[in-house]
């Protein structure tokens, strides 16, 4: 049986994130972000990745990294959701890390984990674990790619492009620098402002081949599956926040004399949430264990976390934009960033149905009937 509780160093690594993110990236710095033309924080990224080492948890010391798991990743996202961060870490620390991990080619493993360069594994933020390998980019004889990728995530500041493309030899995965000549990236308008965007372009841009067909689909469907996994703990993030958030404004707003919260039905609405935001723990926990144990049920415990966090962000971040009233409904409160953040991640790798039908497919029953 594995231990889902807090080890005391994910409880000291939980710490240190917090504090960074409450002097750096409080409410207001997020919400002035988004009026910006930044995409994200670079500042607050480069403490993040370099001075605390979260960019390399994962990554093997012999690499640079802290060789840590990804129990140690899942406590970072989880924090990052609860400040809604606009930090590319999940597409360089966790989707292209974890994808360079599995490829023979790692010598750009250590200039990630140090925090010193970004990467973004560059296929739609929508594809899910188990998806067809893509096929939109092509790749000549000489390792040059043409083609089009469309709603890739962290694409707009990363340093190196993680490419899967096809060849005479059939897939494989290639690295692209951001200067590289006929690259092109970008930006979309995207409901997320906290995560943009971008649609990539290609002709006949130089790129170095990092694996081909023995381990490329194998490496895009484990940084798929993990991305997913985490990102379970980022929703769950999430719908803390909102959670506490609302409590605490219910205690101290008013109405007919009475704190909002000491109304039954208040009351009702919010201990469902608590239960639903219990259960969500103990989904994503055991998704980030599995992952991080390489369990056979890896692939079982993903689908469950993706299957309820993913809706249970949304529903706490709807209660939470509701529960306040008029001043939820504002810009200047920030419940509308985690209301669209949770609505992107619902989407981002494989939707809650999508998942419930993997699920469906995993332990052997039928899946919904059209």
């Amino acid at each position: 049986m594995s231990d889902l509780l807090y080890s005391e160093i994910e409880e000291e690594l939980r710490s240190s994130v917090r504090d960074l993110l409450t002097d750096h990236c409080p409410p207001s710095a997020v919400l002035a972000g988004c009026e910006s033309r930044e995409p994200y924080d670079l500042a607050l990224w480069r403490s993040l990745a370099a001075e605390l080492g979260a960019a390399g948890l994962q990554v093997p010391e012999e690499y640079g990294g802290a060789g840590a798991s990804l129990r140690e990743t899942a406590v970072v996202m989880e924090e990052l959701g609860r400040s809604v961060a606009p930090v590319p870490f999940l597409g360089s620390a966790v989707l292209a890390t974890t994808a360079l991990l599995a490829c023979p080619a790692s010598d750009l493993l250590p200039a990630l984990a140090e925090g010193a360069r970004t990467a973004v594994l560059a296929v739609p933020l929508s594809t899910a674990p188990g998806a067809a390998f893509p096929s939109g980019v092509r790749a000549d004889g000489n390792g040059a790619l043409t083609g089009r990728l469309t709603s890739v995530a962290d694409a707009l500041t990363a340093d190196v492009l993680l490419v899967p493309a096809v060849d005479a030899d059939g897939p494989g995965l290639y690295a692209v620098e951001a200067s590289a000549t006929g690259l092109g990236v970008v930006r979309r308008t995207s409901l997320d402002l906290t995560r943009p965007l971008a649609d990539v372009t290609l002709e006949g841009v130089p790129a170095r081949k990092l694996a081909g067909a023995d381990t490329a689909p194998a490496a895009l469907e484990r940084a798929l599956l993990t991305g997913a996994g985490l990102l379970a703990s980022e929703q769950l993030g999430i719908a803390e926040w909102c959670l506490g958030t609302t409590v605490a404004y219910l205690k101290e707003r008013k109405q007919f004399g009475r704190a909002l919260g000491s109304f039954q039905a208040i009351k009702h609405r919010l201990a469902d949430l608590w239960l639903e935001t219990v259960g969500a723990r103990a989904a994503a926990r055991y998704a980030a264990d599995a992952l991080a144990g390489e369990s056979p049920d890896a692939a079982l415990a993903v689908a469950v976390a993706q299957a309820h966090c993913g809706a249970l962000a949304v529903r706490a971040a709807e209660e939470c934009v509701q529960l306040h009233g008029g001043i939820g409904m504002t810009w200047e409160h920030p419940a509308h960033l985690y209301l669209k953040r949770a609505k992107a991640d619902q989407i981002a790798l494989g939707t809650p149905g999508h998942h419930r039908n993997a699920l469906a497919g995993l332990v052997d029953l039928p899946g919904p009937v059209d």
